[in-house]
C-alpha cells in the first residue's frame, strides 16, 4: 500500500525478467502446484511449459480484487492459453478455480491426487529426460517463437528451425536407433 508508481514499476520489472527466466529456458519446466497459486503463483505457474495440479490446488488472478491488475505476465499468457474471453473473465472477476475448474479452462495439463502429485510430475520429467534434448529445446523455441507471428510466418519460422535440428548429431542417433529398435543414447548440448 506505500508502493510508488516508480517502485511499482521496478517490481513489475523484477516480476517480468524472473518470468522470462522461467519462460526463456531452453529446458522444460514443470510446475508442481500443490495449494494455492494465487497472483504472483498463477502467473508463476502461467511461464511453465507444463502445469501438474494436486486436487486441492487452487489457481487465480484476484488482483482486481485489490484494486490491482496482474503485473507479472499474466495478462499475456493467460489469454495466449485459455482465450482472450475466458482471460478477461477470470481477471475482472478475481475468480478461484478449483484444480478441475483449471484443468477444464486449459490452465492446468492434468489434475493428480495430492499424494501423487511428485510421483506423477517426476515421471513425467523422466518421460521427457529420454526423448533429444537439442530437439525439445528447438521444438520449445519454435512453439514460443510462433506465438508472435502470423500463422504463415511460423509455417516458415518452423521449417527453418526443421532444418536447422539436422545440423545436430542427435537427429541422426535418434533415426540409426528407432531402425536399430534400441533406444537411443543421446548426447544433447
Amino acid at each position: 500500500s506505500e508502493m510508488s508508481s516508480e517502485e511499482a514499476d521496478e517490481f513489475c520489472h523484477q516480476g517480468h525478467s524472473t518470468m522470462n527466466i522461467i519462460e526463456l529456458s531452453t529446458k522444460p519446466v514443470i510446475a508442481q502446484v500443490n495449494g494455492y497459486a494465487l497472483g504472483g503463483g498463477m502467473e508463476l505457474a502461467l511461464a511453465c511449459d507444463i502445469v501438474y495440479a494436486s486436487a486441492n490446488a487452487k489457481f487465480g488472478l484476484p488482483e482486481t480484487t485489490l484494486g490491482l491488475f496482474p503485473g507479472f505476465g499474466g495478462t499475456q499468457r493467460l489469454p495466449r492459453l485459455i482465450g482472450v474471453s475466458k482471460a478477461k473473465e477470470l481477471i475482472f472477476t478475481g475468480k478461484v478455480l478449483s484444480a478441475d475448474e483449471a484443468y477444464q479452462w486449459g490452465i492446468v495439463n492434468r489434475v493428480v491426487a495430492n499424494e501423487d502429485l511428485a510421483k506423477e510430475v517426476e515421471k513425467l520429467a523422466c518421460q521427457m529426460s529420454i526423448n533429444g534434448p537439442n530437439a525439445i529445446s528447438l521444438a520449445k523455441k519454435v512453439i514460443f517463437e510462433g506465438q508472435g507471428l502470423k500463422y504463415p510466418e511460423a509455417l516458415e519460422n518452423e521449417r527453418k528451425r526443421f532444418e536447422q535440428i539436422f545440423t545436430d548429431q542427435d537427429h541422426k542417433e535418434g533415426l540409426i536407433a528407432f531402425l536399430e529398435k534400441r533406444s537411443p543414447e543421446f548426447r544433447g548440448v
